[in-house]
């Protein structure tokens, strides 16, 4: 077994490789991010993350001057916002195919999956009504959806998965073109989940799983694409949601941390790991107490095609983070 050892940057701890395959290396960016003109931060966010192939950076944001997705260049510059792009994305991918790539996110307030081109077309609206009751958590005597992640499956399948992560647990499937196709999960075994806050396709490997961030159980389960419970990994320090590159899978935990698993499962390394719990899980951080490269609350993650890592953060100002990626 390989030895454990520490990097170190300006005295700041990046990566603690703990077991197996050597994982990648990562070295924060200070200050990567810059906000839209007129502002200090880019407004309060709950949101998510994604990298187009171009390398430009979207970002959810609840509130402030600039709420919907901002876009931001490879060096961090704000470019502009996504029109038609609603203000609660609290999940959102950006998936490629052969007409190019598109933006999909779950809404959890407006109980709607959408897709949209990059520029802000809207392509495919899926309503909640087209989820079954019987799926569905009762709230006011009233049947309720409160999706919180997606991602969609690699062609030629194209399957998209939806998880209801703040309500019933289920993940609710739908063709390419929008049609219902069944649900699994839910809070029952055998897949006993506790707030599935996102999820992951994972195409590591043949056929994909999905990755599920089970995140009051504080693991992490891997389901077949029929959902099928595969394997199970425990003691995650509360997972929000994971981003896949090579044969690493990033998790980010609310708790302050972001731990690699390898194909086995194994914690490979964590990145940004903070060492005050009250600095944790919380969206009260304020910019005066942020640590470069020091995680508070990760709740979106996303890799570039070079395998830099991006994070976004719940938190009332809106944080983002930058590693790059020093080991290949």
């Amino acid at each position: 077994m390989m030895k454990p050892y520490l990097v170190c940057v300006a005295s700041l701890l990046l990566v603690v490789s703990l077991q197996g395959a050597e994982p990648p290396l990562y070295q924060p960016v200070e200050r990567w991010l810059t906000p839209p003109p007129g502002q200090d931060t880019i407004g309060q966010a709950h949101g998510d993350i994604a990298v187009s192939s171009s390398g430009e950076v979207y970002v959810s944001v609840e509130k402030g001057p600039n709420p919907g997705l901002q876009v931001y260049s490879p060096e961090g510059k704000y470019l502009r916002n996504v029109p038609n792009a609603p203000a609660d994305f609290h999940g959102f991918v950006i998936r490629g195919g052969p007409e190019g790539e598109f933006l999909y996110g779950a809404r959890v307030g407006g109980q709607m999956i959408l897709k949209m081109t990059l520029d802000g077309k809207v392509v495919l609206e899926i309503p909640a009504s087209a989820i079954p009751s019987e799926m569905k958590v009762q709230f006011n005597g009233q049947p309720r959806v409160l999706l919180t992640g997606l991602d969609v499956a690699p062609a030629p399948d194209g399957r998209i998965f939806v998880v209801d992560g703040y309500a019933s647990d289920y993940i609710h499937v739908f063709d390419p073109n929008g049609k219902y196709l069944t649900s699994f999960g839910g809070k029952k075994e055998p897949y006993g989940f506790k707030t599935n806050h996102k999820i992951a396709i994972d195409t590591r490997f043949t056929p994909a799983r999905i990755l599920c961030c089970d995140r009051e159980n504080r693991r992490v389960v891997f389901l077949s694409l029929d959902g099928q419970v595969l394997s199970v990994v425990e003691d995650i320090k509360r997972p929000a949601a994971a981003a896949i590159f090579g044969d690493f899978a990033a998790v980010a935990e609310i708790e302050g941390r972001i731990t690699m698993l390898d194909k086995e499962g194994r914690p490979a390394a964590t990145v940004g790991d903070n060492d005050v719990k009250e600095q944790t899980a919380t969206n009260q951080v304020k910019p005066a107490d942020w640590r470069t490269g020091v995680l508070t609350a990760p709740h979106g993650l996303a890799f570039d095609k070079a395998g830099n890592l991006y994070v976004t953060e719940f938190n009332l100002y809106g944080r983002v983070l930058r590693y790059n990626r020093t080991r290949r």
